[in-house]
Order: structure tokens, then sequence, then C-alpha cells
């Protein structure tokens, strides 16, 4: 991965070699962390700005306190901080990693004496699944790993901890020939991919999991489903068949890292170029992204940062 020159930690700017913690941080042995996956592009009508940052911070709040966490800073002092991070990094366009942990104190799995720290990272980070699987389209398999229940953890929260269930589907996929995974639930509904929401379209009505199987609210996900309704697309969150996958018309994902995706080929089965409402829904998403759609320039934050272009 690329590196950049600093990185912030509990409210101090350090070389990024020497951001570490101390080897019994209670996050590295119980999972004991929260964290979110922001974007910052170099946009055409406000320069390095920040897709819907104010939302992720919030969720990392609401996430860590899920785990009751209390978050030792504001999220205006989040903000602020990884603004200025962006700036000192020099950085036009960057992924940006907020993590709030539980670091070093006492051992053992009540960590509430553990103080609670926080660190954001930025670099630069290209699409997740590539550029060529946004254009082109990406091959996944239904994992045999099922989703985590919501009655043994919290989906709903971006905890660190819980991504070994994605590690362990990420894993699989890969070592089986495919780009991605798909999670179905504890019920065997699809639920998402080991790090994205996924869409189904079938006689031009786009369907997606609902909060019912387990998914991660995303924010990419809010996003989408505001830009298909705006394009007259029907939305409908419910319930998604394993079988609907292959028997859909177009499958997409959403995510942070990932952006949106194409599915073009889902275990072994074709499902064909990219289709036209997916493309339609990417133009305008990236229009956003990058600010080239004045409908959707509030989900911008800007940055003071010069832009290479």
């Amino acid at each position: 991965m690329k590196t950049a020159e600093q990185i912030w930690m509990n409210g101090e700017f350090v070389a990024w070699e020497d951001a570490k913690v101390h080897v019994l941080t209670h996050a590295l042995h119980y999972g004991t962390g929260v964290f979110e996956g922001i974007r910052a592009y170099d946009t055409e009508s406000k320069g390095t700005a920040v897709f819907r940052h104010r939302e992720h911070l919030d969720r990392l709040r609401r996430s860590a306190e899920l785990f009751y966490m209390d978050l030792p800073y504001t999220l205006e002092e989040l903000r602020e901080a990884t603004n200025e991070l962006i700036l000192r990094n020099n950085l036009s366009s960057c992924y940006i990693r907020p993590l709030a942990y539980r670091s070093y104190g006492p051992m053992g799995l009540e960590p509430l004496a553990n103080p609670v720290d926080v660190s954001i990272a930025a670099w630069e980070w290209g699409a997740y699944l590539g550029e060529e699987g946004k254009s082109e389209g990406i091959r996944a398999r239904v994992s045999s790993w099922r989703r985590i229940s919501p009655e043994s953890l919290i989906p709903h929260a971006k905890a660190s901890g819980q991504y070994l269930n994605s590690v362990l589907a990420k894993i699989e996929a890969t070592k089986s020939g495919y780009q991605e995974a798909i999670l179905l639930d504890d019920k065997g509904h699809v639920c998402e991919g080991s790090g994205e929401n996924i869409f189904v379209v079938r006689d031009g009505v786009i369907a997606t999991p609902g909060h019912t199987s387990s998914i991660l609210d995303g924010i990419n996900r809010k996003s989408v489903i505001e830009i298909a309704g705006d394009l007259g697309y029907e939305v409908v969150e419910r319930d998604v068949a394993r079988a609907e996958l292959t028997l859909a018309d177009e499958v997409f994902m959403t995510g942070t890292a990932a952006e949106l995706v194409p599915v073009t080929e889902i275990d072994d089965h074709s499902l064909g170029a990219p289709g036209e409402i997916t493309l339609a829904i990417q133009k305008v998403f990236e229009d956003a992204l990058h600010g080239r759609s004045e409908r959707y320039a509030h989900w911008l934050d800007p940055v003071a940062v010069p832009s290479r272009a």
C-alpha cells in the first residue's frame, strides 16, 4: 500500500512509521474497536472534498456507543483533524480510516477500564475491486460462511472484531478464483458482500436486503437508494432469496472502498455485461463523488488542499 507522511493519533500528528500501539492493546487481543472507511475526492466544483463526512463520523460514534465506548473527541474535532491530516499529507484524493479502540490497560474480557484511543489515517488507495471491476464487472461466489447473527453480535456496528467474518469469506472467495464473496444471513437470505452492500435488479425493480438481514447500514447504500429514486427507479428493501442472485437481470455492489461495482458472474452463472440500470446509477453516483452534480453537492465536505490536476 502507498503510505503517507503523517497519521493523527489522540490529538497529535505523528510520522507514519511512528504510529504504534502497545502489544497488549485490548483491541489487538479481543477486537474491541470500531472504525470507518471514508473517501475524499479531487472534485471539479469544490477541490478536494470528503464524501458524506459527517454521516460517516456519526456512524463511528454510534458504533462506539453500541460497544459501550465513549469517544474522547467530538465529531467536529475528528472532522477538523481529518481535514488537517489531508492537508498535511498533501493528498487530493484519498481513503480515510478513523479508528477508535480500547487501548493498553487491564487484560481480560471486561474492557471498561481500558481507555479509548482514536487514530485517523489517510492514504492514496484506488478502487478496492479495481478500476476494471468498476467498468467491466466482477465475479463473485456465495460464501459457505454465514453473516454474523444479530443474536450473537451487532451487525449494524462497524466493529473491528466482527470483520473476521468477512475475512474468512474473502479468503475463501480469493482461493476459489473469485474477486468477491456474497454472504447469506443466518436465515439463508442474501445479506451483503465481504465489504459491500448488494442490490439485485429484476424486471426493472431494484431490491436490496433490509436491516433485518444483518446488513451494515452503508453510507453509499443510502446514497445509491436516493439516486435510484431520483432517477425514477423503484427500490424495495426486502428479503432476497439466494436464487434471485442468478435469476436477476443485474446485480451490483456498493461500498466506500469499492464505490459502485457491477457483478457480472455469480457461482459461475453469467449475468452478462453490466446492465442499463446499473450503469445509469453508477454514472450519477460517480458524478456525485467527483463534484459534477449540483443536486448532490451537499454530500461533499470541502478541504482546502491544492488540486493536483
